[in-house]
């Protein structure tokens, strides 16, 4: 059988209209997403483009009591240039706790966005070449 799910097209996060800059700000220089186009739609918000694909929405909607408040743990993403991701949170003061993936070649960063919602990084050690964990 086929699978019906190919990945993650993209995250939806409800926030209140004050918030929506402060976010972007933050999924631009944290994980290097980019503004771009976006349907013209009935509410304020922003696409943040990896790929040139829209993963994350910010929906200016009301934020939610908390991330927590959905069952939500984190979102993860794959990733690539673990030393580079390193240097790029040091530079912009995010902080990050790491955890390696015990008899895999799998390496996590753990970070939180401006409400509080974990996000994951995953990087493939077998693909990144020079990256020590």
């Amino acid at each position: 059988m086929n699978a019906l799910v190919h990945g993650l097209h993209h995250f939806t996060l409800r926030c209140d209209a004050e918030d929506l800059d402060g976010l972007r700000d933050f999924y631009v220089r944290a994980l290097g997403l980019v503004p771009g186009a976006r349907p013209d739609l009935k509410f304020a918000g922003c696409w943040l483009y990896a790929a040139g694909q829209p993963v994350v929405h910010l929906y200016a909607s009301g934020r939610a009591a908390s991330p927590e408040a959905v069952a939500l743990d984190h979102i993860a993403f794959r990733a690539s240039g673990l030393a580079a991701t390193r240097r790029r949170l040091d530079v912009e003061g995010i902080g990050y706790t790491e955890a390696p993936v015990p008899g895999w070649t799998l390496h996590q960063l753990f970070i939180r966005d401006p409400l509080g919602l974990k996000l994951e990084l995953t990087f493939d050690l077998a693909e990144e070449a020079g990256d020590a964990p």
